[in-house]
């Protein structure tokens, strides 16, 4: 377990989001990506909840921006370095930007996210 201080994990988060390619990013559409520093539900080192971009319709308005919620807590608890916790980070923003996408678990797995 290693401790990382809050804003060094927070610039980690905004690193991995600006990491991704300029096209994808701006296919994402009405999400906010936050951190949690405590720790989340058990097993879960980030979190999707909202409607996914394959599922919205024409009746798709007016609602509150999806969130993806990224556990602090949780990801240092697993990780040594903080070289760890910065490509934890990555890989679990980009396993939840997945499921905005409408990407599920099981495909993620098989893409190795």
């Amino acid at each position: 377990m290693i401790e990382v201080d809050p804003g060094r994990f927070e610039e980690m988060v905004v690193t991995a989001l600006d990491g991704l390619p300029e096209d994808l990013g701006r296919l994402m559409r009405n999400v906010a990506v936050t951190v949690e520093h405590g720790a989340g539900p058990p097993g879960l080192l980030g979190l999707y909840e909202g409607v996914p971009l394959t599922s919205r319709t024409s009746q798709y308005a007016g609602v509150l921006p999806d969130r993806i919620t990224i556990y602090r807590q949780t990801i240092c608890a697993i990780c040594r370095t903080e070289q760890e916790v910065a490509d934890q980070v990555r890989r679990t923003v980009i396993h939840e930007i997945g499921h905005h996408f409408g990407i599920g678990d099981h495909r993620l797995s098989e893409l190795g996210w």
